[in-house]
């Protein structure tokens, strides 16, 4: 136990403890470790709170289908967060879901205007749909580069 977890890998300490240990390591940067430990306190634990972290943690590791599916789950139980909201349009916009991306992030803002981070981020999608509109590319997904099939 010297490492902190009981010998089957438990971490050591309250739920809360995980939590607040998650937290600290993903405002630190070391967003796989924090994933890892949201995971098992989600087993234990499906809080809005949980969730909410987990999706963060999954998207900073760059993991953004998983976090957009918990981001999902999250916006599911708590309609009207919304950073839920923000944040799995931000991962539907990294998976280039744009219309989804753009309901998301309309609803984040509509919700909270005064984020300007809200507004900057639906701006941007409703600009990528509107070129993508105006070149008669496909809305969602990658473009094929010239002489791509």
């Amino acid at each position: 136990m010297t490492s902190g977890s009981a010998s089957d890998g438990t971490p050591s300490g309250s739920e809360y403890d995980w939590y607040m240990r998650a937290c600290d390591l993903l405002e630190s940067g070391d967003s796989a470790a924090s994933v890892i430990l949201f995971q098992r306190l989600r087993e234990v634990d499906s809080s809005p709170s949980v969730l909410e972290g987990l999706g963060r943690a999954l998207f900073d590791a760059k993991r953004y289908e998983q976090a957009a599916k918990i981001l999902g789950d999250l916006v599911e139980v708590s309609p009207d967060n919304d950073y839920a909201h923000f944040a799995l349009g931000l991962s539907l916009w990294r998976l280039q879901r744009f219309i989804l991306a753009r309901d998301h992030l309309a609803m984040a803002f509509v919700m909270n205007p005064q984020r300007s981070e809200y507004g900057s981020a639906l701006s941007q999608v409703k600009s990528t749909l509107r070129h993508r509109t105006e070149q008669g590319l496909p809305l969602e997904g990658p473009i094929a580069r010239q002489g791509e099939l």
